[in-house]
C-alpha cells in the first residue's frame, strides 16, 4: 500500500454505504487524497471480505487501523470533521465511543450484513 489514506468499507451495508458516500463526495469536493476500497479489495489489505465486513478499516501513515481509530484517522483528514476526531480522542469520550462501536454498532451492522448474504 502507498502513503495515501485509504478506506476499506462494506459497500453492501446501506448505512455504511451512505456514510462513506458522503465522505467520498466531500473528499472529491475538497480535493482530498483519500481512496475508498470496497470488500472486493479486502485481500489487498491482508483481510478476507468477512474480516473486512466486521468493521471500518483505514490505511493511514503506514498502518491499518480499524474501528474508532479508523474513523478518527479518516475524520482527521477531512477539515470539516477534524473537530469530531478531536472530541472522540478525549479520554472519557474515546473510551465510551470505542465500546459503543466495538460492542454494539459494529456487531449489529455485521449481523445485518450476514442476514443480507443469506
Amino acid at each position: 500500500m502507498d502513503d495515501q489514506t485509504r478506506v476499506l468499507y462494506n459497500q453492501t451495508c446501506p448505512i455504511c454505504r451512505a456514510e462513506i458516500t458522503a465522505y467520498q463526495r466531500r473528499a472529491l469536493r475538497d480535493g482530498l487524497p483519500i481512496r475508498f476500497d470496497t470488500l472486493e479489495q479486502a485481500s489487498d489489505w491482508g483481510l478476507t471480505p468477512d474480516q473486512a465486513a466486521r468493521r471500518l478499516h483505514v490505511w493511514h501513515q503506514g498502518q491499518v487501523l480499524s474501528g474508532l481509530a479508523a474513523f478518527r484517522a479518516l475524520w482527521q483528514q477531512m477539515p470539516h470533521l477534524r473537530w469530531l476526531a478531536w472530541v472522540t480522542g478525549l479520554p472519557g469520550v474515546q473510551w465510551g465511543a470505542e465500546r459503543l462501536y466495538d460492542h454494539i454498532l459494529a456487531p449489529l451492522l455485521y449481523r445485518a450484513h450476514r442476514r443480507r448474504q443469506r
